[in-house]
């Protein structure tokens, strides 16, 4: 209802008064070299989970000064899950355009041939650092440093406590602890926690002071799950009472449970990601530096499923509905844009990259077609009418896309929405099962998504579901979804390669002890490997089994065993599947690690 824009609205004016009393707009300084930037995502924190979106108990000072001190987008959207969102962040372009379509087994690998902000960025002079989480591909040639990133310390996959972390014992407190990272593609022990440990190299490459200007993208991975982290941030909300009386009262209520300690842990990994962005806002300004970085700030997708205060809005993480896909975003440039404006005109993730190109006076790649528009105009306080237009939303798991499952189309003031399907135990929509349930909501007036008006507005949802299926015949025509993407094995530029199950493949591919998968690959070279498998504790003795490009070799394991090594395995240059299965008595399972190191 428009009553909820107006009382958010309410709440974010009045927050952004007190904080920017007596702030000014300050006179626009001399010409500098080009600006900085600097990318700050946050990984599953939903819209409603800071303090200047109306979240009266998670502390985040910092960020809410932050937000005063820039200008807010109203409503900006991003895809329902985080490898959508960040191949979109990353290109500038509807992720289905990247070949990526999912967040695991072998379908959040982004297409090598797609250009990168960083890449973008660096061409034009600027030193390029990402800190923090990825997931766009963990090996040659989709890593963070083949894709313009000239420094870069990262996790493995989606999230660390998942199948791509190393094969490394993991911290007692839990594997947001002293991680192993990659650091420029060499696993690197890191002390502390994920957050600090990567706002500090951050801030490092931010100390080094390059000759250039620098683009910085802060990927934290929080607050996803496995909701860790240290006592003295959680300890600030054990005592809190989260019953939904103490949150604002409107649209979507909270859900009836809750799980105190969860949410007090998920509070305080929020908690730390702003004491970090305090930090490094605290460096900018140290160095001087504030004045010529413009800092962009939003949430990878909607709120986890962790049963918090949502903003009142409809669905979590992994819906189209607006909790899956609304998200706060706030841009800084002191001095160059007018702190505490808000900008309503309907902006998504694809626009971040033209957007930045525009700001810092670089050309586009001829290249690279641009899903997104740049916002400058917008942000410069442009009072001419800005065009409509449609944004497409799409999301569930599948190693293709289907049409009408779990898709979303908004305009301005309208919206189509087709939900089903969002994940793999639910019912398919579209061509998967027959089964659509369109439904439409006038978001002019019903932001909040309460009532649904496709039976009183049939031409629009025709309009709405036309320019969808223009936009799915457009993106799918152009992209052989049939042809997965392949991991490359036996180049140079990544020498040995390790294979997770983050990217295995298959029907009976799981993250658990018993799913049999196997990875498609590139053989870039005809040559002589060792291959190396590592397994949970075998249950009893047996075989362990490698086949790859018609070559199958098998060797004995006993019970307990936890590696094992087939030497010198002669594979053909060219295209191949690797299997690698352990037969233990009965029982058939695959393996967590295949590590292939090329040894001539």
């Amino acid at each position: 209802m428009l009553q909820w824009f107006l009382k958010s609205s309410a709440q974010l004016n009045s927050t952004l008064s007190l904080l920017l009393i007596p702030l000014l707009l300050p006179a626009a300084p001399a010409p500098e070299s080009k600006p900085n930037v600097v990318i700050i995502l946050t990984d599953d924190q939903g819209f409603g989970e800071l303090g200047v979106t109306g979240n009266p108990i998670v502390r985040t000072p910092h960020i809410d000064r932050f937000a005063a001190q820039g200008i807010s987008l109203k409503n900006f959207n991003v895809m329902p899950v985080c490898s959508p969102t960040r191949a979109s962040l990353m290109t500038g372009r509807d992720y289905y355009r990247t070949g990526l379509t999912d967040t695991w087994m072998g379908n959040s690998l982004m297409d090598p041939s797609e250009i990168t902000i960083a890449q973008m960025f660096a061409g034009a002079g600027y030193q390029t650092g990402i800190f923090g989480k990825w997931h766009l591909g963990d090996n040659y040639p989709r890593r963070p440093e083949d894709k313009g990133f000239q420094e870069s310390l990262v996790l493995n996959g989606g999230g660390l406590a998942q199948p791509g972390d190393p094969p490394d014992p993991v911290d007692e407190r839990g594997a947001y602890f002293n991680a192993t990272l990659r650091h420029n593609g060499v696993w690197e022990k890191t002390q502390g926690y994920i957050g600090d440990v990567c706002t500090a190299a951050a801030v490092r490459f931010i100390e080094k002071k390059p000759s250039g200007p620098f683009l910085v993208y802060l990927a934290f991975n929080l607050p996803h799950t496995p909701h860790q982290v240290p006592g003295e941030y959680s300890g600030h909300y054990l005592a809190k009472d989260f019953a939904p009386t103490n949150f604002p009262q409107f649209g979507h209520p909270m859900p009836a449970r809750r799980t105190a300690g969860d949410l007090a842990r998920v509070y305080g990994m929020i908690e730390n990601v702003d004491v970090n962005v305090g930090r490094l806002l605290a460096k900018l300004d140290e160095l001087g530096l504030s004045s010529n970085t413009i800092v962009v700030l939003f949430s990878d997708n909607g709120c986890q499923h962790h049963n918090g205060y949502n903003a009142g809005l409809r669905g979590w993480k992994g819906s189209t509905y607006e909790g899956g896909i609304h998200q706060f975003c706030f841009i800084r440039w002191p001095g160059h844009l007018q702190a505490g404006e808000q900008v309503s005109p309907i902006a998504s993730v694809i626009d971040v990259t033209p957007t930045l190109l525009d700001f810092c006076g670089l050309p586009k790649p001829e290249s690279v077609n641009f899903d997104g528009w740049s916002l400058v105009p917008l942000l410069r306080g442009q009072t001419n009418p800005w065009p409509d237009r449609n944004l497409f939303f799409q999301w569930h798991r599948g190693d293709a896309p289907d049409r009408y499952r779990s898709m979303a189309v908004r305009s301005q003031d309208w919206k189509l929405v087709q939900a089903l399907g969002a994940s793999e135990e639910a019912p398919a929509g579209g061509k998967g099962s027959g089964k659509t349930d369109f439904e439409l909501f006038d978001v002019a007036h019903d932001p909040l998504e309460m009532s649904n008006v496709a039976n009183a507005y049939p031409a629009k949802v025709a309009e709405l579901k036309a320019a969808y299926d223009a936009w799915y015949d457009r993106l799918t025509n152009r992209h052989d979804f049939s042809r997965p993407p392949r991991l490359v094995i036996g180049a140079t530029n990544e020498n040995p390669t390790l294979l997770t199950r983050e990217d295995w493949r298959g029907p009976k591919a799981s993250w658990n002890r018993d799913g049999i998968g196997y990875w498609e690959l590139t053989i870039a070279t005809n040559a002589h490997y060792d291959i190396k498998f590592r397994f949970e504790p075998a249950r009893a003795a047996g075989d362990a089994t490698f086949t790859c490009s018609g070559i199958s070799a098998r060797q004995a394991i006993k019970a307990g065993a936890e590696e094992c090594v087939f030497k010198a395995v002669q594979i053909p240059a060219g295209q191949g599947r690797l299997e690698a299965t352990l037969q233990e008595g009965p029982d058939l399972r695959g393996v967590n690690y295949v590590e292939v190191h090329r040894i001539d």
